[in-house]
């Protein structure tokens, strides 16, 4: 009997082993753990709410409103453990799981339970980790020299973009002033040319063409009119012949449908075509023609076709027969031309010709020449518009980061095969997945969604997301989590799709590895 009496009290033994009052104190809290001069000593609750005996700390039985003087047992709930793990990290648990029978992996010296229940692993965990840590170390050390360049790129991108807004400024203000001598020579010539219209448009020719055009327009109008009747007559009759009932003898009638037939059955002047011999004057128009030919007729510009008439009529005037200039000697040209200009401006003066000799070209050629420096003068707006925005980008935390790092990845793609397919991601801009077609997976939309990450965090820039992808049969638009970790390559590790047309995938980049010592990606202290 007495040996099943000790079988049952050794696990109620082992679990009420005395641990020493500093047992799951972390470092940062040791120098609270003493007790004070007094005899017999005493120790003050963390909250300062209570002196209990030094002997009463770590005795398994919650003494302390705040649960401080039972940090190693587990006594107290909402309180943590630390776990030394000697070789290793030291590591923090919740006192639940104290004393729980459970090895817990984060405390491999087994500190969370009574001696000799867990195996102290600290020292093969540690080396693996230390391991662990020096290769990534390694890939960091790599990646931040890589990610130097790419903050280095950012840096030549914005000098470049301030210089060239610079000559784009200068360039801006030159290209205004010539647009408005432009368009003051193109006013002033568009002016003159048009006292020379004006004087072209009283010409008879002129005139009988607007006649002719009202005419026709009036012709038109009628023709389309009269069209409309006939159809409207003509689905009567037709409904007449369709319902005629020839038994009735209605002799009206009956010559009403017979007259019909033999009228739909002709052909009418017009619908006979003109054959290709007949001249101009003799051609007459077809219902086809009248129909889809007149409105351009009309429309015509006739200003323009009196210019042209004008232009031809005017005919090839540089004969070598009326060109005197051809007979006289070289010596003597320049003084004839100076004769002549004189001797035209002076008819010109006492009224024998007009004073307008700006041709309608010569307008044109203005025009054009204003019109083609404004459009330069447009496109050079816009590109220092956008070279602005460039440089306020690159640096903005929630489009390239705080150093520009990501501005020299705008536009990489990289791909990966993965079940048959090919899936690429071009970062901010596009993701796509090849294989019996080519799908959207959709386009860049944000960095990071969680809302305990901010713009400027090393966290923020791990998440990329592309969404509006195409539609999936039956399904939602396809859309892309893209993970990216501190690697010194770009490149995809995987893909997966935990849900219907949701695809996520781990990729690494070197604009991750922040420089060794900055403060992100450090461990904590060994011991």
């Amino acid at each position: 009997m007495i040996p099943y009496l000790v079988l049952v009290l050794l696990p109620i033994h082992v679990t009420c082993a005395r641990v020493s009052q500093t047992h799951g104190v972390s470092p940062d809290l040791l120098s609270l753990y003493s007790p004070s001069s007094s005899s017999p000593p005493t120790w003050k609750c963390l909250n300062e709410s209570l002196f209990i005996p030094w002997t009463a700390v770590n005795d398994d039985y919650c003494d302390c409103p705040d649960g401080s003087d039972e940090p190693g047992t587990g006594a107290c709930p909402d309180t943590t453990f630390y776990c030394v793990n000697e070789g290793h990290i030291g590591a923090r648990i919740s006192s639940t799981r104290v004393n729980d029978g459970i090895c817990e992996a984060e405390c491999c010296d087994g500190s969370d339970e009574a001696p000799g229940v867990c195996p102290n692993r600290c020292k093969e965990i540690g080396e693996e980790y230390r391991k662990r840590v020096a290769a990534e170390k390694k890939v960091r050390k790599t990646g931040s020299k890589i990610r130097s360049t790419y903050i280095a790129f950012a840096h030549k991108e914005k000098k470049r973009l301030e210089e060239s807004v610079a000559l784009l400024e200068k360039d801006i203000v030159v290209q205004e002033k010539e647009v408005a001598r432009l368009k003051d020579i193109m006013e002033r010539t568009e002016s003159i040319s048009a006292a020379a219209l004006n004087h072209k448009k009283e010409s008879p020719l002129y005139q009988s063409l607007i006649t002719h055009k009202s005419a026709l327009k009036s012709l038109q109008k009628v023709y389309q009119r009269h069209v409309e009747r006939e159809k409207q007559l003509g689905d009567i009759l037709e409904a007449l012949k369709g319902g005629y009932n020839p038994n009735y003898q209605d002799m009206a009638v009956l010559e009403a449908v017979k007259g019909w037939e033999a009228l739909s059955g002709e052909k009418t002047e017009e619908e006979v075509p003109a054959t290709s011999d007949a001249s101009a004057e003799d051609r007459v128009w077809t219902e086809d023609q009248l129909k889809y030919q007149l409105d351009p007729l009309l429309s015509q510009d006739y200003v323009a076709l009196l210019l042209s008439h004008d232009n031809h009529l005017r005919g090839d005037t540089t004969s070598l027969l009326f060109d005197i200039s051809s007979y006289l000697p070289e010596a003597i040209v320049p003084r004839y031309e100076w004769m002549c200009a004189t001797i035209l401006d002076l008819l010109r003066t006492v009224g024998v010709l007009r004073g307008t000799v700006v041709s309608n070209d010569e307008s044109s050629r203005a025009r054009d020449a204003f019109t083609d420096a404004e459009s330069k003068l447009d496109a050079a707006k816009e590109r220092i518009r956008d070279e602005r925005e460039e440089i306020a980008e690159l640096f903005d935390p929630e489009g390239f980061g705080i150093e520009g790092e990501w501005k020299k990845l705008q536009g990489l793609c990289f791909s990966t095969e993965s079940g048959g397919y090919t899936y690429e991601v071009c970062l901010f801009g596009d993701a796509t997945q090849r294989g019996g077609g080519t799908h959207s997976l959709g386009k860049y939309s944000s960095w990071s969604r969680d809302p305990n990450t901010k713009p400027g965090d090393p966290r923020y820039y791990q998440t990329q997301h592309y969404t509006n992808g195409a539609k999936c049969w039956n399904g939602p638009e396809r859309s892309v989590t893209l993970h990216l970790s501190c690697g010194t390559e770009n490149k995809i590790l995987s893909v997966a799709e935990p849900e219907k047309c949701e695809y996520h995938m781990t990729a690494t980049t070197p604009a991750l590895c922040l420089p060794l010592g900055s403060g992100e990606g450090q461990t904590r202290e060994e011991l």
